[in-house]
C-alpha cells in the first residue's frame, strides 16, 4: 500500500504543483497529517497568537492520479481515520464568529480516549473528519485555509469515514492532498477551531472520465452533500440552494420551478464553517429523492 508521509505538505491549491507520489484508479493510499497548527500547539501554554503562520494548515500531497484530465472527477473514497492520543482547540480576540467578545487566547488540550473527546468533564463521542481536501486548481491559487470549486479547507464535518468525496479535475494528475483532521467539530466551527489534530488517512481513489462537476459533492448513505464555499455566506447559500434545485430538475426530469418546490419540501441548507476566508454552505438531498446513485 502506498503512503504519503507528512513532511511532503503544501500550503496552497495551485494550477500547478509538483507530485510526492502517483497511484493508479482504485489504488489505496495512506495520508499522514499535520494538525492546522503545523504542530506547534502541545500545552495549553501554546496560543495562537505565537504560532508561526506560515506552517498553519499543512496539506500532505499532493498524489497524482493516473489518467485523470481536465473534464474528469476523482472519487475519494475515505475508509478510515486513525487519532492520536490528544488534540487541541484554541480562540482568541478577533477569532471566530464571536471573537469580538473573546479576551486573550485560549487553548485546551483535549484527551481522546475510549471513543471520546474530553472536554472537561464533559464527554464527546469521536467523528472525525477531514477538514482541508481538494485538488489543484483551473485557475488562481487558493491557500489551504481558503476552499473553493477545488474543495480546500471546506470543514465539512460530513467528509469522513464511510464517506465518498467527489472533486473535479482541472489538471492533470488531479493532484490531491489532504490535512486539517478534526476528530469532533460542530457545524459553523464558530471559535476558528474543532478538536485539532494529526491523524493516518487510509483512501481509495476512482476515476470517473469525462463527468465535471462544477463544486464538490459528498456522498453517505444518508444522500449528498452539495458543497459551495464563496467568499460571503449569501452568496455561498445562494449558490448551494441553486445547485440543489439544478441537480434535482436534471435528477427528476421536472421544472426548475417544481424542482424549486421539492427542494423547498425536502433539501436542508446548512453551514458547514463561517470562519475561513470563503464561507462554506452544504446543500443536503435527501438519498430517497436524489434519483439514484451520483454516477
Amino acid at each position: 500500500m502506498k503512503r504519503l508521509q507528512s513532511d511532503n505538505s503544501i500550503y496552497a491549491f495551485a494550477p500547478s504543483m509538483d507530485p510526492a507520489l502517483t497511484a493508479s484508479p482504485h489504488e489505496t493510499v495512506i495520508f499522514e497529517t499535520i494538525d492546522a497548527f503545523g504542530g506547534q500547539i502541545k500545552t495549553s501554554e501554546d496560543k495562537l497568537e505565537n504560532l508561526d503562520f506560515s506552517r498553519v494548515n499543512p496539506a500532505t500531497g499532493p498524489l497524482s492520479i493516473e489518467g485523470a484530465m481536465p473534464g474528469d472527477t476523482l472519487a475519494i473514497h475515505i475508509e478510515k481515520i486513525e487519532l492520536p492520543e490528544q488534540g487541541a482547540i484554541v480562540t482568541g480576540e478577533g477569532m471566530g464568529v464571536l471573537g469580538d467578545e473573546v479576551e486573550g487566547h485560549v487553548t485546551k488540550i483535549l484527551p481522546i480516549r475510549d471513543g471520546y473527546v474530553h472536554f472537561d468533564d464533559l464527554k464527546l463521542p469521536v467523528s472525525p473528519m477531514i477538514g482541508v481536501i481538494g485538488v489543484a486548481t483551473g485557475g488562481k491559487a487558493f491557500p489551504t485555509g481558503s476552499a473553493h470549486q477545488h474543495g480546500g479547507n471546506m470543514d465539512t464535518k460530513e467528509i469522513g469515514e464511510g464517506t465518498t468525496l467527489y472533486l473535479p479535475v482541472f489538471q492533470p494528475g488531479g493532484l490531491l492532498a489532504m490535512g486539517d483532521v478534526h476528530a469532533v467539530m460542530g457545524d459553523g466551527e464558530i471559535c476558528i477551531s474543532g478538536c485539532e489534530v494529526s491523524a493516518r488517512i487510509t483512501v481509495k481513489i476512482d476515476l470517473i472520465k469525462g463527468v465535471s462537476m462544477r463544486w464538490p459533492i459528498v456522498s453517505r448513505e444518508e444522500g449528498l452533500y452539495i458543497v459551495v464555499s464563496l467568499p460571503s455566506i449569501d452568496d455561498a447559500l445562494h449558490e448551494a440552494t441553486r445547485e440543489a434545485v439544478l441537480f434535482l430538475q436534471d435528477r427528476r426530469r421536472i421544472t426548475f420551478a417544481e424542482a424549486a418546490m421539492l427542494a423547498s419540501l425536502a433539501v436542508d441548507i446548512r453551514i458547514s464553517q463561517l470562519v475561513d476566508p470563503y464561507r462554506t454552505v452544504k446543500a443536503f438531498i435527501p438519498r430517497e429523492i436524489t434519483g439514484g446513485e451520483l454516477f
